[in-house]
């Protein structure tokens, strides 16, 4: 397969997943095992790609962010807040990632873990949207600074290749009396955070490889995903706002379930 083409599936698989809870990482990671290329070579293109996905989120919403400097300035208490929250969120998962790092390098070479997680992941999702009812939290200044400690330290689980980063914020969120919107939000915005530190530690680590292309995945093919993730994800992350307004997580949980058993046969039996 050209390698052209391998980087434009990944992208368009990096932008539609990022956001969702259904696990970005657990499904690149899936799609080098089903096309059948060296998941090791594209290790660094597949978690660079992921700062496409999160420029989107900076383009739509620039206003709330500009919002946010501007009430920095003039020393504004919401905004203050705002920011101390998405500080806060960020703290664990950097400080524990730093820690367990080759531990969690080698997890994301198992696919395996991918699919149970994918599983299980899917299955916490039904059980919390069914037992969690009350939230009286709208606005992510407005979230108490427990609120957001408790969706960093659930943000940790992600490190498990197929729990899905989104999906481990996004349902701590609620369980700690989130409204949907917001968890959703706020999930977003820990991404920012979250995903430059991670591409910046691998681009550095495989920047000679990249910039040489030594390994056949130089800069030209990274600049593909990117753009194509970023392009995929201003769409994805507008319609997913609107639908889970609306409606609640269960479609989401039983595709995990179904896309994660199925990967687990065909894994066992190959």
């Amino acid at each position: 397969m050209p390698l052209l083409l391998i980087a434009l599936i990944l992208g368009i698989v990096e932008g539609v997943t990022e956001f969702l809870p259904v696990s970005s990482t657990g499904h690149l990671i899936l799609a080098t095992e089903l096309l059948g290329f060296d998941a090791d070579k594209w290790a660094a293109f597949n978690v660079i790609i992921q700062l496409g996905a999160i420029l989107a989120i900076v383009v739509l919403y620039w206003r709330t962010f500009w919002a946010v400097i501007e009430g920095l300035i003039r020393r504004d208490a919401m905004s203050w807040r705002f920011v101390r929250n998405l500080l806060i969120g960020f703290l664990p998962s950097a400080i524990l990632g730093f820690l367990l790092l080759k531990y969690v390098e080698a997890l994301l070479g198992d696919p395996k873990v991918v699919a149970v997680a994918l599983i299980l992941g899917g299955i916490a999702i039904l059980v919390i949207e069914r037992l969690v009812k009350k939230a009286d939290v709208v606005g992510v200044a407005e979230m108490p600074m427990r609120t957001a400690i408790g969706v960093g330290i659930a943000q940790c689980l992600a490190m498990i290749p197929g729990v899905s980063r989104s999906g481990a914020t996004i349902m701590g969120a609620l369980s700690l009396g989130v409204e949907r919107r917001t968890a959703a939000e706020f999930s977003f915005f820990l991404a920012i955070p979250t995903m430059v530190g991670a591409t910046t530690l691998e681009f550095l680590k495989h920047r000679h490889d990249i910039m040489a292309g030594a390994s056949g995945v130089g800069f030209g093919l990274v600049a593909v995903g990117f753009v194509v993730s970023f392009v995929v994800a201003l769409v994805v992350v507008r319609a997913f706002v609107n639908y889970i307004s609306r409606h609640g997580f269960a479609p989401f949980a039983w595709y995990r379930i179904i896309v994660g058993a199925a990967a687990l046969v065909w894994l066992i039996a190959r």
